[in-house]
C-alpha cells in the first residue's frame, strides 16, 4: 500500500512519497520557508499545533518574526550531514521542519504508515529510495513548447 504521485502523467515514485520528499534527510531551509509555521500557521497568531512546541521555540531563537530571512536550518537536525532515516523519526516526534514534511504524518493513513515504516527500518527506506531514483531517471523530460525550466520552483515563468 502506498501513495502514487503522478507528474506529467507518470508516477514519480515506486508507490511511495515523491523522491524529493525523501531526500529531505539532507539539506537546509531558509527561515522564510517555515516562519509562518512557527508564528502564525492558521492566521490566528499561533504556531502550527502539529509541531513540537519545544522544537518551535528552539527554531524561533534564530528565526524571528521579521528579519533573518536568510538564516539556514537543517531539514534533519539529528543527523544533518548523513543520509539516513532520522528525518522520518523526526516527523514521528512532530519535529518536521517544513509543513510539507509534517503533513506526511497527517495526509493519509498510507503516508503515515510509510513514515513509520521508514523510521523503523532504514533498509526499507534505502531500498525504496534507490528504486525511486531509478524510476525518476527514466522519466522523459518535456521539451520545446511542451515544457519549461522554471526560474522559481513555486511558479510558472511569466
Amino acid at each position: 500500500m502506498g501513495l502514487r504521485m503522478p507528474r506529467n502523467g507518470k508516477e514519480t515514485a515506486t508507490g511511495q512519497f515523491p523522491c524529493g520528499t525523501r531526500s529531505h534527510t539532507i539539506g537546509k531551509a531558509r527561515c522564510t520557508t517555515f516562519r509562518q509555521r512557527i508564528y502564525n500557521q492558521s492566521g490566528n497568531g499561533q504556531p502550527d499545533y502539529s509541531l513540537d512546541q519545544s522544537y518551535a521555540a528552539q527554531l524561533r531563537t534564530r528565526c524571528p518574526r521579521s528579519g533573518g530571512d536568510q538564516n539556514l536550518f537543517f531539514l534533519d537536525f539529528v543527523s544533518p550531514t548523513k543520509f539516513d532515516n532520522s528525518y522520518f523519526k523526526n516527523i514521528l516526534a512532530s519535529k518536521g521542519l517544513l509543513n510539507s514534511d509534517q503533513v506526511l504524518l497527517t495526509k493519509s493513513e498510507a503516508s503515515m504508515e510509510l513514515v513509520k515504516k521508514y523510521a523503523e527500518n532504514s533498509g526499507v527506506f534505502f531500498q525504496q529510495f534507490a528504486e525511486s531514483m531509478i524510476k525518476m531517471g527514466n522519466i522523459s523530460p518535456l521539451t520545446g513548447s511542451r515544457g519549461e525550466i522554471r526560474k522559481s520552483c513555486r511558479k510558472i515563468n511569466s
